[in-house]
């Protein structure tokens, strides 16, 4: 049987049937956000005015936050780079992980000669992740996006299957090895496999002022600047991905060396914190970082520099139409450090924690594992948002995974909060747990209000320090004696949560690792 229709319907149903598959395609070409993670290095809970700082300017770090959600009981994998690093890109946290330390992998030779290791690349970096270990560069390369590092690695050497483009990320620019990035006008990076010469003199971090140089000169700190300042190379590199990706999903890790130590940055950016504090005492360097005329002004420069940084890329985001689609998180490997030239506690960087030598950087006291997390996905994020929900590095693989449409691995020990960026109902941790094999040994569990600390296990101390987290945030009050239930149980929970690890020099033997 034949039909036949009259012309305004034959019209109709044509108009209609290409609303029907315009809203199909529409639905169909629909891509995933774009996800940047940026993460500071040696940052501070307290270094950012949205965090109460009050003495650094942060406006665009501020601003993510004002547009976004700040997290306020977020955590690092580990006090120190290497294994929070680690931890981010696996979703392992330190009991199960192959990296639990920093290490330097010194059985290669002189590792720590910065000339050497410069003219032979088989002394740069640390010790590679596994071969066949799983990592968010691999898990969302494989849902389609487009993956990239910029900034620090620290996973594997140059000539090791550790290198980030074996790992997943189809572009890295930037430090490979850790020891390399105490220096910020350094003799190279690395693009991909290519070792990238740069503009600057070679300069040994162990280097001092010269032995006739007045400290109080800023002439004789003149050596310490040169020409290609290694964060100023990152952010070319990570503008350049942005433009060139924009029109498909891409994922970046932002792996900034600041404001890890030496304190350097261009002279430019120190002028305004120069008027602002004053005249200072000189910092003179030691056997690992440059001197400084200017330590404080310079310090808080180098935030500042990072966070105009942040406002480039948004601002970039904006000028190419991506905006809102693109997620941004905010974040520091561990806490602020100790050493250097830092006046950690004119800056009150670990506010409202402890702060110096053991309670921050390299120990598992809140001030050095505690960090800030900002998170900003326009449309999705409620602005000016704030939570308390309680998380940890390793839930960043399965919460990107989640943003991005794709199923993190099986074995790893994070939860997605993306539920939480959503203002859902969200899946809580029974625990969180750290081990770090330095410092003579140290573990800890969060559960709940409560956080359990035991430290100088290599010295046989096994006991447990308690600490009620919502009456003590600065954790000097140890109430073991009184909660030996709850002591009990995070106990079992340092016993299970400890599996042996595979390196020598991250072993535990008082934990039965053989």
């Amino acid at each position: 049987m034949v039909i036949l229709l009259s012309k305004n319907v034959k019209i109709y149903l044509f108009v209609f049937g290409l609303l029907f598959v315009g809203c199909n395609q529409k639905n169909e070409v629909k891509t995933p956000p774009n996800i940047i993670y940026i993460l500071a290095d040696d940052l501070g809970y307290g270094e950012l005015g949205v965090y109460g700082q009050t003495k650094i300017k942060t406006p665009n770090i501020d601003a993510l936050a004002k547009n976004g959600m700040l997290f306020t009981q977020h955590y690092s994998g580990a006090p120190v780079c290497a294994p929070a690093r680690y931890v981010f890109v696996t979703g392992k946290h330190a009991g199960h992980s192959h990296i639990r330390g920093n290490d330097e992998w010194g059985s290669r030779g002189e590792v720590w000669n910065y000339e050497k290791a410069f003219r032979d690349p088989n002394l740069e970096g640390q010790r590679p992740i596994g071969k066949n270990t799983p990592t968010i560069g691999n898990k969302l390369k494989n849902a389609g996006y487009v993956t990239s590092i910029i900034g620090k690695w620290g996973l594997g050497a140059p000539l090791t299957e550790g290198i980030p483009n074996l790992k997943g990320f189809d572009y890295f620019y930037g430090y490979n090895c850790q020891r390399q990035a105490h220096n910020l006008y350094p003799s190279h990076l690395w693009e991909n496999t290519e070792k990238i010469l740069l503009n600057n003199e070679m300069i040994s971090p162990r280097t001092k002022l010269d032995s006739l140089a007045d400290p109080y000169l800023e002439q004789s700190y003149s050596k310490f600047t040169q020409q290609d300042y290694a964060p100023q190379k990152m952010q070319e590199k990570a503008l350049d991905f942005i433009t060139k990706y924009k029109d498909q999903p891409f994922f970046m890790y932002y792996a900034s060396p600041l404001p890890h130590l030496p304190l350097q940055v261009p002279k430019k950016d120190v002028e305004e914190y120069k008027k602002i504090f004053g005249e200072e005492e000189p910092y003179l360097g030691n056997q690992s970082y440059f001197p400084n005329r200017n330590p404080k002004a310079a310090y808080a420069a180098m935030i500042s520099y990072l966070d105009n940084q942040v406002g480039e890329i948004v601002a970039l985001l904006k000028e190419e139409g991506i905006y809102e689609n693109t997620v941004i998180f905010f974040s520091s490997d561990n806490g602020p450090t100790y050493l250097g030239g830092v006046d950690f506690n004119y800056f009150e960087s670990s506010k409202p924690f402890t702060n110096g030598f053991g309670r921050t950087k390299g120990f598992l006291y809140e001030g050095g594992i505690r960090v800030p997390l900002i998170a900003s996905w326009p449309n999705h994020i409620e602005p000016g948002s704030k939570s308390n929900h309680i998380s940890a590095f390793y839930d960043l693989m399965p919460t990107l995974c989640d943003i991005a449409g794709t199923a993190a691995p099986e074995a790893i020990d994070g939860i997605s909060f993306k539920s939480t960026l959503l203002n859902k109902k969200q899946k809580q941790h029974d625990f969180l747990y750290w081990e770090f094999p330095a410092n003579q040994g140290q573990q800890a569990v969060r559960m709940g209000k409560w956080k359990g600390i035991r430290k100088n296990i290599f010295k046989g101390n096994m006991k447990i320090e308690l600490y009620n987290l919502e009456t003590d945030l600065e954790e000097l009050n140890d109430v073991s004696s009184k909660y030996p239930e709850v002591v009990e149980k995070i106990s079992k929970v340092m016993l299970e949560e400890h599996e042996p690890a595979t390196i020598e020099r991250f072993k535990f033997k008082q934990l039965g690792d053989l």
